[in-house]
């Protein structure tokens, strides 16, 4: 269990968010983890500095970022706070996060 204070925290299963921010870079949608990237407390001068990084992935090297892969995550915060999945509004915390593999099969055509 880690508790700290954060400015973003991403739960990821592919590595590109909107617009092409690799915000996972890791990520690879079989591998049943989940990819967890948390910007911690920074300045908004620090933040705006390093923000073209994650077109790249270079942001896991910026101080105060971690990321880590796990099977299942739950974040709580001390009141409600949104919960977008693929810039949807789908509800608040506390949120649980589970991979479930091999659950979704998929049919490609050649």
């Amino acid at each position: 269990m880690r508790e700290e204070k954060v400015f973003f925290a991403a739960i990821a299963n592919t590595p590109y968010f909107g617009g092409g921010m690799k915000v996972a870079p890791r990520a690879k949608l079989d591998d049943g983890l989940l990819d967890v990237c948390v910007v911690g407390e920074m300045s908004k001068f620090r933040l705006l500095r390093n923000f073209p990084k994650i077109y790249s992935g270079r942001h896991l090297g910026v101080g105060g970022v971690s990321y880590f892969q796990t099977e299942s995550v739950r974040v709580e915060t001390d009141g409600p706070r949104a919960v977008y999945a693929d810039g949807e509004y789908v509800g608040e915390t506390p949120v649980q996060a589970t991979v479930v593999p091999k659950a979704l099969r998929v049919i490609v055509g050649t």
